[in-house]
């Protein structure tokens, strides 16, 4: 993100679109855009840019844009879906963009190909990549249901050897049922309305070796069921995750706890009806109606506290999610955050996120550079690190804050260093009082020299890093 220009916020933004300024220059009416005719609004005084078949002349947004005018200016003029999705595909610009949409783009008409026969070769090309990855998803993917007087019990069969509880993902509300099986960048989902009601009790069984994934319900009535329900759109489907698009459900807000003068532990409940588990070194999005307009963040869920005993791994409920979030004095996100009272509720997507626990399994050595909040994805992850990686033999983290004030649990990390010999703690302050005895500085190769080091000549070595945009740019680099 980049510092905004005074009155250039989000919820500037938001009074801007709800004014009635005319922000295409079009009157309200919409019309259809050529690639050409996209390709001349280039600039920043004249900026277009097609998502997903739809253009939005963003030149009145150039200066709200939180990062920046020259990343909205890798786009200018083209069609910026890839680019939109590998940065934010979480954003909701349809409610953002509104004001600013211009229409459609024009359908490229396709020249027929001269002569029959390479006609006809593109049409078999594409029917066998077609039919071969038919056969792909049926080799990995099929479901079936039976019922019993009380039960009715979704069978999916996945073929995937290390199935476990954090790739299934089920939502049971009212009578619509969901559930995602999560396949690295795919999923397989099963969604229908279903043809009875069912309590909201949702049990899921996973036979690991064998890749099954049960989901039994509860019927509320003894009647015999003719069918499991009417599908939805995406129904028995395997595709990839980045065109599924996020599922959201709303969960209870039942405590709020703070953690230093501006940050705050907030512990959510997810719906009776929901399994989820998220993942280590994953995040989700937390979405509020803010004036009208749907405003998205994403945040890394922690646990409830530091454990100190690793012998075994902690039970995680499997009914709260747990967000350490900063709350800052202009965001507008955070503030509604912090307004919001116990038992409000809030809509929580699905996990996201590329990190492998597996990148850790085999690490001998641990290097966690947080600043910040950057904290959060570190907290999981040293937590399963100490627990469950033999190999393990040393985990470090290297904390930077401004003040002491603002350093997320230190006493749970002091106690952790005492407790466990393999873990180290140093705390690194950028604007310390007379009285700080420790390191003081910014992230620069002087201190971090200092700290990361191997453990052995040829050790293996795990680096993760996470904090503002700037302290993890000038950390990689």
């Amino acid at each position: 993100q980049v510092p905004l220009k005074p009155g250039r916020s989000l919820m500037d933004w938001i009074r801007l679109t709800k004014s009635g300024k005319d922000l295409t220059g079009l009157k309200g009416r919409l019309i259809e855009v050529t690639e050409d005719e996209l390709s001349k609004h280039n600039k920043k005084e004249d900026c277009s840019i097609c998502i997903r078949g739809f253009v939005y002349n963003v030149t009145p947004y150039m200066e709200y844009h939180p990062g920046g005018e020259d990343e909205l200016m890798r786009a200018a003029g083209t069609d910026g879906t890839d680019l939109f999705d590998q940065v934010h595909r979480w954003v909701n610009y349809e409610s953002m963009l509104k004001e600013c949409l211009v229409g459609r783009m024009a359908v490229k008409p396709i020249a027929a190909p001269k002569g029959e026969g390479l006609g006809l070769n593109v049409f078999l090309y594409a029917q066998r990549k077609y039919i071969f990855f038919s056969l792909l998803y049926f080799l990995f993917y099929s479901y079936d249901w039976f019922q019993t007087d009380s039960l009715v019990t979704i069978v999916i069969y996945t073929k995937q050897k290390d199935m476990n509880a954090e790739l299934v993902i089920v939502d049971c509300e009212d009578k619509r049922l969901r559930g995602e099986i999560i396949m690295d960048d795919h999923s397989y989902l099963v969604e229908v309305d279903l043809d009875h009601a069912v309590s909201e009790d949702v049990a899921v069984n996973i036979a690991e070796k064998v890749g099954k994934v049960e989901i039994i319900l509860n019927k509320k009535d003894n009647i015999h069921w003719k069918m499991l329900g009417q599908p939805w759109e995406g129904h028995n489907t395997f595709i990839k995750r980045a065109d599924r698009g996020l599922f959201y459900r709303k969960c209870k807000l039942v405590s709020k706890t703070e953690v230093t003068h501006d940050t705050k532990l907030f512990c959510l409940m997810l719906p009776k009806g929901t399994h989820l588990r998220v993942p280590t070194g994953q995040h989700v999005y937390l979405k509020q109606i803010i004036a009208g307009t749907e405003v998205v963040k994403p945040y890394t869920p922690v646990l409830p506290f530091l454990p100190l005993d690793f012998q075994e791994p902690p039970r995680h409920d499997g009914v709260h999610i747990y967000l350490m979030i900063k709350i800052y004095s202009h965001g507008l996100f955070t503030q509604a955050l912090d307004h919001l009272q116990i038992g409000d509720y809030i809509f929580v997507s699905n996990p996201e996120g590329n990190f492998k626990k597996s990148q850790v399994q085999t690490s001998e050595d641990l290097i966690l550079l947080a600043g910040g909040t950057g904290l959060t994805p570190m907290v999981k992850l040293l937590n399963f690190a100490l627990t469950e990686v033999s190999c393990l033999r040393t985990a470090k983290l290297i904390f930077f804050n401004k003040t002491e004030n603002d350093i997320l649990w230190r006493n749970q990390l002091e106690q952790l260093a005492l407790k466990d010999e393999r873990f180290e703690v140093q705390f690194i302050l950028s604007q310390p009082t007379k009285d700080w005895v420790g390191k003081q500085g910014k992230i620069s190769s002087s201190l971090l020299s200092e700290f990361v080091k191997r453990s052995r000549r040829d050790s293996k070595v795990l680096i993760c890093i996470c904090g503002p945009a700037p302290f993890t740019e000038q950390g990689v680099q």
